[in-house]
C-alpha cells in the first residue's frame, strides 16, 4: 500500500495482502450478492426447480428449500457470505422465506448497482432503502388479514402454500394435518394470545411406506429400545421416572486399588454392589414407576433386577427427549434416585417398544394434554423421506408464526405486487436524490412476483401488467396461480403466507443490502493454503478469496 512523499513509497500492509477500493469493491461484492440470489432465484414458488446438491464425500440431498441450499454451500466470498446470513436469520426467527429475503437482498444490490452507476452516492442509497423498509413494515400491517389457532382451515392453507412446490407436493394434504394438529397441541395461552415453542415438536423419520402413512404420537417417541429382551414390551397405565443419573455402582472420586485377598472377599465386594443396586431399583418400585427413562447407563445388574420387577427401561436418552418427555407427561426429570416420588412420576396411557422399518422405537403415546409430541415421517426413500422432514418442518413454522402474530397475508405476488405499488406513490413524497432509492426499493419488491411469473413459464411482464391493473382497481389480495397462469384473489384460492415472513425478509434483506453497498474498500488477508483435495480445494482461488476471480465471482462455488 504505497503513499507518496517525496516519491518514497510507504507499505503499511503485507505484500501478499489483496486490496480492492472505491468502486471496484462496491461491485464485487454487489456480484457475489446477486450471484447467491441467482443461484436459488429459480426455486421459488410453486414451479420452482430443484438443486441438486453433491457435498465432498459423495453425498447427494435434492431440494428447493432456500435455507438447505445455502446452508449446503462452499462460499469464500465475504460479499456472499453477508447474503447467506439473511437466509440464516430469517430461518432462524421465522423458519421459511429464506428464498424470497436472499432474493429481494440480491435485488436491493441489482438496483444499488444501477444507482451508483448514475453517480448516487452509496449513503444516499442506504438511506432511501432504510425510509423504505420502515414504510413497507407499515403498509404489510395494514394489508394483514386476523387469524387465529381456533381458525384450522386457514392454518392447512398456511401450512400447504408453505409445502407447494416441493418433491412432496403430492402428500401436503396430510402432512398440513399432522402440522395443524401439533402446534395446536403445544401452543400455550398467553394474555397477547399465543405462544408456540417449536422445539416441543420432534420429528423422527424412517424409509419405508409411503409419506401419508407419517402418524403424530399423542406423547413421544424415542428411538431407543427397552434396555433387557426380559423386560415387558408394553406397559398400559405408564408411570414413567425420568432419571437423569448412572443407575450404575458409583466409582471413586480418585483412583484407588482394592486389594482383594481371597475369595470371600472378593465375593462381599461384588454382593455390596449387587445391594446397591438393587436399593436403586427398590426405590423406582417403591415411587410406584413401571417405566424407567435414563438419560445415562443402567448396569447390567439394574436391568435384570428391573426386568423380574416387570419394569421398562430405556438408556441414554437424549437430553432434549428428557426435557421434551416431562413436559408430554407432566413428570419431573430427577438427578437423585433418593428423591424419586411418586410425585416426580409421569403419565401415559400407553408405553410400547414397536418395530418400524427394521428398527425398534419406544412409543410413549395417550398422553393427557401433552405440550411436546412427537411426528414420524415416512416416506419410499431416503431423498423422500429427507425432503419430507425439511417440508413438515416449514409447514409447522409457518403455522407457529401465523399463530404467534395473528397475521396473515396474501401469497402468490399480491402481498409484493401492492407493496411496490404503495412503496412507489410514497416514493413521490420523499424529497430529494433518496426518492430514487425508494423507488429502486419498489422494483426489487416487485421483481419476486416477477420471478414467481418467471419459474411457472409464463411472461413475467404480462403477468406483471395484468396484476398492477388488478391491484389499481383495489384488488389487494390478487395474485398469480402459477397452475393456470391466471391473476386470483389470494385469500379465496388459500394461497396465505404469514405476516412474520414478509417483515423478517424485508428488515434483514435490506439491512445486508444497505451493509454490503456502504463497504468501499475490502482488506483481505492471504488465505492458508488448503492441503491437496482438503475442503474448499475445488474453484478456491489459490492464497485467497476476492482477486483472481472472473468478474468477482465467489470462490468455492
Amino acid at each position: 500500500m504505497p503513499d507518496g512523499q517525496g516519491g518514497q513509497p510507504i507499505f503499511i500492509l503485507s505484500e501478499d495482502t489483496e486490496r480492492q477500493k472505491g468502486r471496484d469493491a462496491q461491485e464485487s461484492n454487489i456480484r457475489a450478492g446477486k450471484i447467491i440470489g441467482d443461484t436459488v432465484r429459480s426455486t421459488l414458488g410453486p414451479k420452482g426447480m430443484d438443486k441438486m446438491l453433491v457435498d465432498s464425500m459423495g453425498d447427494v440431498v435434492i431440494t428447493n428449500d432456500g435455507a438447505t441450499i445455502l446452508n449446503e454451500m462452499d462460499v469464500e466470498h465475504p460479499g456472499a457470505e453477508m447474503v447467506i446470513e439473511v437466509a440464516e436469520t430469517q430461518e432462524e426467527e421465522v423458519g421459511d422465506g429464506t428464498t424470497t429475503a436472499v432474493v429481494l437482498a440480491a435485488d436491493l444490490l441489482d438496483e444499488a448497482s444501477d444507482l451508483l452507476d448514475r453517480g448516487i452516492h452509496s449513503s444516499i442509497i442506504a438511506s432511501g432503502y432504510s425510509m423504505a423498509a420502515a414504510k413497507a413494515q407499515e403498509f404489510l400491517e395494514q394489508m394483514a388479514e386476523e387469524i387465529n389457532i381456533e381458525d384450522e382451515n386457514m392454518l392447512r392453507e398456511v401450512a400447504t402454500t408453505a409445502m407447494t412446490g416441493k418433491k412432496v407436493e403430492a402428500n401436503v394434504e396430510a402432512l398440513s394435518e399432522l402440522g395443524v394438529e401439533a402446534v395446536k397441541q403445544v401452543a400455550e395461552q398467553t394474555e397477547e394470545g399465543h405462544t408456540v415453542d417449536t422445539d416441543n415438536i420432534g420429528i423422527e423419520t424412517r424409509e419405508g411406506g409411503s409419506v401419508d402413512d407419517s402418524s403424530m404420537v399423542n406423547g413421544l417417541l424415542i428411538d431407543k429400545d427397552r434396555v433387557h429382551p426380559g423386560m415387558p414390551k408394553r406397559i398400559e397405565e405408564a408411570k414413567i421416572a425420568l432419571i437423569n443419573t448412572a443407575m450404575e455402582v458409583k466409582e471413586t472420586e480418585t483412583d484407588s486399588e482394592i486389594s482383594v485377598s481371597d475369595p470371600e472377599q472378593l465375593q462381599q465386594f461384588l454382593d455390596h454392589e449387587e445391594e446397591e443396586l438393587r436399593e436403586m431399583v427398590d426405590k423406582i418400585k417403591k415411587a410406584g414407576a413401571n417405566t424407567v427413562v435414563c438419560q445415562k447407563g443402567i448396569d447390567d445388574i439394574a436391568q435384570h433386577l428391573m426386568a423380574q420387577e416387570g419394569i421398562f427401561a430405556v438408556r441414554r436418552a437424549k437430553s432434549s427427549d428428557m426435557e421434551k418427555l416431562a413436559r408430554a407427561t407432566g413428570g419431573t426429570v430427577v438427578t437423585n434416585i433418593d428423591d424419586l416420588s411418586s410425585d416426580d412420576l409421569g403419565k401415559a396411557g400407553l408405553v410400547e417398544e414397536r418395530k418400524v422399518a427394521g428398527e425398534e422405537m419406544t412409543f410413549i403415546e395417550e398422553c393427557e394434554n401433552p405440550k411436546a409430541v412427537s411426528i414420524l415421517v415416512r416416506g419410499g426413500t431416503e431423498h423422500i423421506v429427507d425432503e419430507a422432514e425439511r417440508t413438515l418442518q416449514d409447514a409447522i413454522n409457518v403455522i407457529a408464526a401465523s399463530v404467534e402474530s395473528g397475521k396473515v397475508v396474501p401469497g402468490g405476488g399480491a402481498s409484493e405486487i401492492e407493496l411496490s405499488m404503495k412503496i412507489s406513490e410514497y416514493a413521490d413524497s420523499v424529497g430529494g436524490k433518496e426518492a430514487l432509492a425508494v423507488r429502486a426499493f419498489a422494483d426489487a419488491v416487485e421483481s419476486i412476483a416477477r420471478s414467481l411469473a418467471e419459474n411457472a413459464g409464463l411472461d413475467p411482464i404480462d403477468r406483471i401488467v395484468e396484476l398492477r391493473s388488478k391491484h389499481e382497481e383495489n384488488g389487494a389480495h390478487q395474485g398469480l396461480d402459477a397452475y393456470d397462469g391466471k391473476v386470483k384473489d389470494m385469500m379465496k384460492e388459500g394461497v396465505i403466507e404469514p405476516l412474520l415472513i414478509k417483515t423478517q425478509a424485508v428488515s434483514s434483506g435490506t439491512e445486508a443490502a444497505t451493509m454490503i453497498i456502504r463497504v468501499d474498500d475490502v482488506i483481505a488477508a492471504e488465505q492458508e493454503e488448503m492441503p491437496a483435495g482438503g475442503a474448499g480445494a475445488p474453484g478456491g482461488a489459490p492464497g485467497g478469496a476476492l482477486g483472481g476471480m472472473p468478474s468477482g465471482m465467489p470462490g468455492g462455488m
